[in-house]
């Protein structure tokens, strides 16, 4: 072999080489960012994962789902094809399944979603739906959250972890059917850096913001502040002043 040959033969080596290092490292990366997403949310190539359908509360129809409600199961669909997990897909009164046996996202404020009750009951009992105001004003942290005639809605965004060996349940308890979707796709998007701020297994609760939906629809949303120490903590009991005067 003349030394032009062999040279050539060198340089057709070291680029195979460098082309599969390239390749591996990618894959590698690849690989480490979804075992990462996939401990985020708990979940795992074949596994189940919990959607809980809420209804659609104006129609007459118990099996009714809204449109964006249908669209934030779309949305969330993106984190579980990335994750390689399989969707159980139940209405709102059909599951009688213990929290943290499998992945969940139970989407729907209380009124439309027995699940979500249960949740802000048992695990967000610093979070109130519902007041004077408005039915949907959410309370929380001594503040109080009405909608403003689609100029702002208003979305609760909760991770519940119980123990270490649990699955997580991802709650979305919005006002509105359009802050639902909006929150869906938030946290889609978000999860990177809710990941660098919680950690994988971290519980976590956030207020969410949707400005002019009629206008924007889901596109905007603003993260109006962290109400984690506030939703996990029960709230102080209301005492009656006939009772104590």
């Amino acid at each position: 072999m003349t030394g032009d040959a062999w040279n050539v033969g060198l340089n057709i080596i070291a680029s195979v080489i460098t082309g599969s290092v390239v390749w591996i490292s990618g894959r590698l990366l690849r690989l480490r960012r979804l075992r990462r997403k996939q401990a985020f949310f708990g979940m795992s190539t074949g596994g189940d994962c919990l959607l809980v359908v809420p209804r659609m509360v104006s129609a007459d129809n118990e099996r009714s789902v809204h449109r964006n409600d249908a669209a934030a199961m779309l949305e969330l669909s993106s984190v579980l094809g990335d994750c390689g997990a399989k969707p159980e897909v139940i209405f709102h009164d059909q599951s009688e399944q213990g929290l943290a046996d499998k992945p969940e996202f139970c989407i729907g404020g209380p009124s439309a979603n027995r699940r979500t009750a249960a949740h802000l009951r048992s695990a967000l009992p610093g979070v109130s739906v519902g007041g004077l105001d408005s039915k949907t004003a959410i309370e929380v942290g001594g503040e109080t959250y009405p909608t403003r005639s689609r100029q702002v809605e208003y979305v609760v965004l909760a991770k519940i972890i119980r123990s270490k060996q649990d699955k997580p349940a991802f709650l979305i308890c919005g006002q509105t059917s359009i802050a639902n979707r909006a929150a869906a796709r938030y946290v889609d998007v978000q999860h990177p850096r809710l990941m660098r701020k919680y950690g994988r297994r971290r519980r976590f609760c956030l207020l969410l913001r949707v400005v002019e939906s009629e206008s924007y629809g889901p596109s905007v949303v603003e993260l109006v502040r962290d109400v984690t120490a506030d939703a996990f903590t029960p709230r102080p009991a209301v005492v009656d002043e006939a009772v104590t005067a």
